[in-house]
């Protein structure tokens, strides 16, 4: 048995147990299409919540491409971050929906094949048909061989089917005809240049098979409308959507054009419950979604009051100078801090010291016009800010400010040589020794 076979052989087994409950060839098409979709709608389902919860964060998506502008690493990394929290996977909508293509094509070979696939015929028993359809009168053997040449055979039989039952028990009374058409012929675009319309039974099934893609094409259009509307997707999304919105629809009715009528009302039944299951589907989601956004809006409130509460208590304690150090801080910018701390420290010792000092010597200790922060002369020992406004007193001024910082410097050389001296390692062990006696 070849892979063809293998694959084809449940549907043969499905379209053929319908069609002997029903012994109607469209109703049996029809049921096929529903079964396919029950037994397909567990992985539906499944396609279906993950597609609407997808395009739920679409808004998230949004706000993290905005904050991550020109960094795509780093979005990259947090779109992935944020599919993992909650558990998203945007692609595993899109496989399922590529689901039905394989079936409609099982679907076409058993159809273009009835004697092969549906009643099991070997090919010498199909060649001892056509022969006796040759030798009655009833079928010329074409010039050119024909991929749906089964379905006129099958009719044929069906119509002299006394005529064939020694042949095989496998043989079925397959009657094409549903509503006064024959679901083995392919649909005419052109039909109204061939029809008689002045007999009926000429132009109505013939009309009849022309409006079978047609309603495909129009039922397929109003299917995807309905799947898109519970997925309010990005801009980008919404585009290559309306392009399959649009493509699928004319695929449908190209197919209806070439192919059996028969798979033109599998495509219309198909299209037709799947209008049913998705509204059906996105009420239901839309509800649970709606808990579940709900649920995650909590999440991020108390995530962000968690960290302001962090935050705040951080502060709290910088300004009390009893911040704890972070075990992941590295030794280098440990030790940078304390040394930057330490820094602080001394300037601002030196300062009290120079203070004194300068009020030893009876200098007022005001702060000179050159300081910046703890730099006491960082615009220069000779300073003066209106030597441009005021030139005839700058100079006096600049002399004066020159002499000031000579005393400072001074009082500042002398406190140095004093800090200096407590902090030598032979300093500090004396202070460690008196300290322990």
């Amino acid at each position: 048995m070849s892979l063809t076979e293998i694959v084809t052989a449940p549907f043969s087994w499905l379209l053929t147990t319908l069609y002997s409950l029903t012994f109607n060839y469209g109703l049996a098409v029809i049921l096929f299409a529903l079964v396919i979709k029950i037994i397909l709608l567990p992985f539906q389902m499944k396609s279906k919540r993950s597609m609407m919860r997808t395009a739920r964060l679409t808004p998230l998506l949004k706000e993290l491409e905005k904050k991550h502008e020109g960094n795509k690493q780093k979005y990259q990394e947090e779109v992935a971050k944020l599919y993992r929290e909650e558990k998203v996977s945007p692609m595993s909508g899109c496989l399922w929906t590529l689901i039905p293509f394989p079936i409609l094509l099982a679907l076409y070979s058993v159809i273009r094949q009835p004697l092969t696939k549906m009643m099991g015929l070997a090919a010498e028993q199909i060649t001892e048909i056509t022969d006796k359809l040759v030798n009655l009168g009833l079928y010329t053997l074409p010039e050119k061989a024909s991929a749906y040449s089964e379905i006129g055979l099958a009719d044929l039989i069906h119509r002299h089917f006394a005529d064939f039952q020694g042949i095989s028990n496998k043989l079925i009374d397959l009657d094409y005809s549903f509503l006064r058409m024959n679901l083995g012929q392919t649909p005419q675009w052109n039909f109204f240049m061939k029809a008689d319309w002045g007999q009926v039974s000429s132009w109505l099934p013939a009309l009849g098979l022309f409006l079978i893609p047609v309603v495909s094409g129009l039922l397929s259009f109003l299917s995807a409308k309905v799947s898109n509307a519970s997925n309010p997707a990005a801009a980008q999304q919404q585009q290559q959507m309306k392009g399959m919105t649009y493509m699928m629809p004319l695929v449908s009715v190209y197919i209806g054009f070439v192919m059996p009528a028969a798979l033109g009302i599998y495509w219309i039944a198909q299209s037709a419950f799947t209008i049913v299951q998705d509204a059906v589907l996105n009420r239901h989601y839309n509800r649970l979604l709606d808990i579940e956004d709900a649920e995650r809006r909590e999440r991020l409130h108390a995530r962000e009051a968690e960290l302001e509460k962090k935050r705040l208590e951080t502060e709290r304690l910088r300004e009390q100078g009893a911040t704890e150090r972070n075990k992941s801080t590295s030794k280098k910018k440990i030790q940078a801090t304390q040394k930057a701390q330490n820094d602080e420290r001394l300037a601002a010792e030196r300062a009290r010291e120079r203070a004194k000092r300068r009020a030893a010597l009876g200098l007022t200790d005001e702060i000179p016009a050159a300081q910046v922060g703890n730099r006491r002369f960082a615009r220069g020992r000779a300073y003066v800010p209106d030597r441009f406004t005021d030139p005839e007193n700058a100079g006096a001024a600049t002399e004066a400010a020159a002499a000031l910082s000579e005393l400072d410097e001074a009082a500042g050389a002398d406190l140095a040589e004093q800090t200096d001296a407590a902090n030598t390692p032979a300093a500090a062990e004396e202070a460690g020794t008196e300290e322990n006696s």
